[in-house]
């Protein structure tokens, strides 16, 4: 957690994919690792999947397709909550696509998932471009594969 607190690895466009189950912290320490990278003078921006693909289905119907695309690929750490919880469309599969190749060993993506990474193959749909995001994504990444009972359990016992 220390190492990823610093921010070399982001310097060095690499990626961090965090699994773990319902309410294990991964958002939390996603934010908070994205919080340091301001602090550190790097971009950062948080999206759940289903938002960002949203707004890309919205750029694409106003003419600012280009221009968001332009902007995912220039922030240092780009945050992906909820990663595979719903299925993706072919359009924006090919979306995810071209953001991971703007990115790719020049800026780093981090991906937020309940599934453990062998299932995400599965939950993008098309098999070609599958393996070209997951060759992005994973071949460069530091794993976090958190476990235990949610916090959201936990806390509500204490109160």
């Amino acid at each position: 957690m220390a190492q990823l607190a610093q921010t070399d690895w982001l310097e060095r466009g690499q990626n961090l994919l965090i699994t773990g189950p319902c309410g294990s912290g991964k958002t939390y320490l996603g934010c908070a690792i994205g919080h340091q990278a301001c602090l550190n003078g790097l971009s950062a921006r948080y999206y759940r999947i289903s938002r960002l693909m949203l707004e890309l289905t919205q750029a694409k119907a106003d003419g600012t397709y280009q221009k968001t695309l332009k902007q995912l690929a220039k922030i240092n750490l780009l945050i992906l909550d909820d990663w595979g919880l719903e299925a993706l469309s072919p359009a924006h599969r090919n979306d995810l696509m071209g953001i991971m190749d703007d990115r790719h060993g020049t800026q780093s993506t981090m991906i937020i998932s309940q599934l453990p990474t062998d299932q995400w193959y599965a939950t993008i749909g098309d098999n070609t471009l599958a393996d070209a995001i997951l060759d992005r994504l994973m071949h460069n990444a530091h794993r976090w594969a958190l476990n235990g009972e949610s916090m959201r359990k936990r806390l509500q016992e204490i109160d």
